[in-house]
């Protein structure tokens, strides 16, 4: 969960976050050393009068200047690269989830199940209880197992969604009239909230996501329980 004033990344609770926010300091690194470079030789042009021959001149130099650059972005580009496929597998997955995007509200069907589905409105501000998240939580959350891997089929019924949860490292675009797929492992209990990143109409702010993570036995509870009711 992001707090105010935070000026990293929400803690991961997926592999897929941890690889992408080591990904995030490795190019950040790289940036701030470019940065330091580039500075300090600003600052030695400026403050130094003297001039020697060889820089003006140098074929050597420009070998390097040439060879360097082409370097630091394969140092990028392979990491970035790895990471991409990454999010791209899905091997044998426990558990199917069909999310569908709405003006504006979200709708979970747990296909490998006969009869479990529910809407998913945020909870108003008027209703809220001690300890919720104004425009963040959720009527009916959005129950999975953790330590199992969980398909998420995302579509829409009217505009352009998105379905993102920034802790699991997901975003997936809800797209009327086509199914894309994602796939995510949640590696801790927790509450992870997210919200539609695709801008959908008039009150695009207030259609949240809310996923939460819970042992396997727990989950086959929650699971029967919303199967008697339904």
């Amino acid at each position: 969960m992001a707090h105010p004033s935070q000026l990293g990344l929400q803690d991961a609770a997926s592999p897929v976050m941890e690889e992408l926010i080591h990904f995030h300091d490795h190019a950040l690194m790289i940036v701030f050393l470019i940065s330091t470079l580039v500075l300090y030789t600003i600052v030695a042009m400026v403050s130094i009068k003297l001039t020697n021959k060889y820089i003006l001149d140098s074929q050597e130099i420009e070998i390097v200047w040439t060879i360097l650059p082409a370097v630091i972005l394969i140092m990028i580009a392979l990491p970035s690269l790895r990471i991409l496929y990454l999010m791209d597998e899905i091997n044998d997955p426990h558990l199917t989830i069909k999310a569908m995007g709405h003006q504006w509200y979200w709708s979970y069907e747990y296909t490998d199940y006969e009869d479990l589905g529910f809407d998913s409105y945020m909870v108003p501000t008027q209703d809220l209880t001690p300890g919720q998240f104004r425009l963040l939580e959720t009527d009916h959350r959005m129950v999975v197992p953790m330590e199992s891997p969980v398909r998420i089929l995302v579509s829409a019924e009217d505009v352009l969604h998105s379905w993102a949860v920034p802790a699991l490292g997901v975003k997936m675009d809800a797209v009327p009239g086509r199914l894309n797929q994602t796939a995510f492992i949640t590696s801790r209990p927790g509450v992870f909230y997210g919200q539609c990143s695709e801008i959908c109409g008039a009150n695009h702010s207030f259609m949240p996501i809310v996923v939460e993570a819970v042992p396997l036995e727990h989950f086959e509870n929650w699971s029967s329980l919303m199967i008697e009711d339904a």
